[in-house]
């Protein structure tokens, strides 16, 4: 019995969204007398961090402070409508729908303010933390709050906006068929580190190294936390997910999702990540967004590993013990590739 090391390396391109329709998402945005705005949407958070991240784009693009802004996604019958939360679409699209809603409310906003202090709207500017100051005269200003309750109350205007967010079509080359599917790509490379134990197939993932080009991190700690726990995800897909985990016959599987294997807290090993930005020209600030390609790499990296530390090539998921058993038999023993 011996355990073999292996390093598998993986790169991947992944494309944000699609351009099916145009690949809407739609945004309303409104104030309540008290100048808490509320944001809407039909864009689901699955705990991916969307209304984490379009409150603070909502807040930015406001001039008012994040706790003054709250997002519902409750109902998707009677939101404004959204594609979907899917293909790592939402930080880019939906983000990009409520900078529209944002400054057209924005807009209403600075206008009541305007005619509280008899000023032009142009004149003025929001400083994040919940005033409305005339430009170059600090001491000329109003609240939000006051703003909003003056619009409401006073003036009779809704301090309200509506966004979308479409990608332009993109033509088809009638020579190749050729077209852009998507507005911007976003890219990753992960390097896993194993050990495999040729006598009974198992992998212990030693250690992960990845680097993600994710637009602008509008949120790091967020993006962190979803790169991190997405990895995961991928490497229970690719070791450990399956009806059948070890055994053709079905009867050895697990009956329920009580005995469904997926990797325990023993399981996990250390990621070092290193998040890259390169903010995207048609991203909500610079943001695109990590979505699916935070486990896309990980399949590809980890069968690679598996190959150079025992030189069995496995093309099918998931990498289970006995699949690694049954190529090294074949192989006629295991045959490490060596390290470099």
């Amino acid at each position: 019995m011996a355990r073999h090391k292996g390093r598998g390396f993986a790169a991947i391109n992944y494309p944000i969204g699609m351009n099916l329709g145009g690949d809407p998402s739609q945004a309303l945005v409104h104030s309540n007398p008290d100048g808490k705005f509320m944001v809407s949407l039909s864009s689901i958070d699955l705990g991916q961090g969307m209304k984490s991240v379009t409150r603070q784009i909502a807040a930015e693009t406001l001039g008012v402070p994040v706790e003054d802004v709250y997002v519902d996604t409750a109902d998707s019958d009677t939101g404004p409508h959204c594609m979907g939360s899917f293909a790592s679409r939402g930080t880019h699209r939906v983000g990009n729908a409520v900078i529209a809603a944002a400054q057209e409310a924005r807009a209403v906003l600075l206008e009541a303010a305007a005619e509280e202090l008899e000023v032009s709207a142009a004149d003025l500017e929001t400083d994040g933390r919940g005033n409305i100051h005339v430009k170059g005269a600090p001491g000329r200003s109003i609240t939000t709050a006051a703003a909003s309750l003056a619009a409401q109350f006073k003036q009779g205007r809704t301090v309200s906006g509506r966004g979308i967010f479409l990608i332009p079509f993109a033509g088809v080359d009638p020579e190749t068929g050729e077209m852009t599917p998507v507005s911007c790509f976003a890219h990753a490379a992960l390097v896993v580190d194993i050990e495999v134990d040729d006598e009974t197939g198992e992998i212990e993932v030693a250690k992960l190294s990845s680097a993600y080009e994710v637009g602008r991190a509008l949120n790091p700690k967020l993006v962190e936390q979803q790169l991190v726990g997405g990895a995961w995800m991928g490497m229970s897909h690719a070791a450990w997910e399956t009806t059948e985990p070890y055994y053709p016959d079905r009867g050895h599987g697990p009956e329920d999702f009580n005995q469904y294997l997926m990797p325990g807290p023993g399981d996990i090993a250390p990621h070092d990540i290193a998040i890259l930005e390169r903010p995207a020209p048609d991203g909500p600030y610079g943001g695109k967004g990590p979505g699916e390609m935070c486990a896309n790499p990980v399949l590809p990296a980890l069968a690679n590993a598996v190959y150079d530390a025992v030189g069995v090539r496995i093309d099918e998921l998931p990498v289970t013990p006995e699949k690694i058993l049954r190529g090294i038999q074949a192989n006629g023993g295991a045959r490490p590739k060596g390290r470099r």
